[in-house]
């Protein structure tokens, strides 16, 4: 099992807050995937504030290849609008469908994911 981790946990684990120990343990594990988009998210703050160290471990973590599916995509948002889910940004909708594509969980702290998972398809790790 490999686990998409979102920008929301990682931001916590460099703060060392919230989930910090139990990325850490996945992280130990070789449980950990990230992608491009959440690399795009993480790396340009982490480059302003000189964190290399920080740059150099998410360079380690093995990277869930990214293919969007556009019509994925749409059905996605389709489904969250269909059940009164609005505010779902695209990025957001392309980790879901990556996470998807892959087989992999997603963990997050972002509401949005557990509203997409209550109505389409995607595996939340808690």
């Amino acid at each position: 099992m490999s686990i998409l981790v979102d920008s929301s946990v990682w931001v916590d684990y460099f703060r060392d807050t919230g989930q910090a120990d139990a990325l850490e343990l996945l992280i130990e594990e070789n449980l950990v995937v990230t992608n491009e988009l959440i690399l795009a998210e993480l790396i340009p703050p982490l480059n302003l504030r000189k964190a290399h160290g920080l740059i150099l471990l998410l360079h380690e973590i093995k990277r869930q290849p990214m293919s969007i599916d556009w019509d994925e995509i749409i059905k996605l948002q389709t489904d969250c609008l269909r059940n009164g889910i609005n505010g779902v940004g695209i990025p957001d909708l392309i980790i879901a469908q990556n996470a998807n594509q892959g087989g992999l969980k997603l963990l997050s702290n972002d509401q949005h994911f557990s509203l997409i998972a209550q109505y389409a398809s995607l595996d939340l790790y808690r």
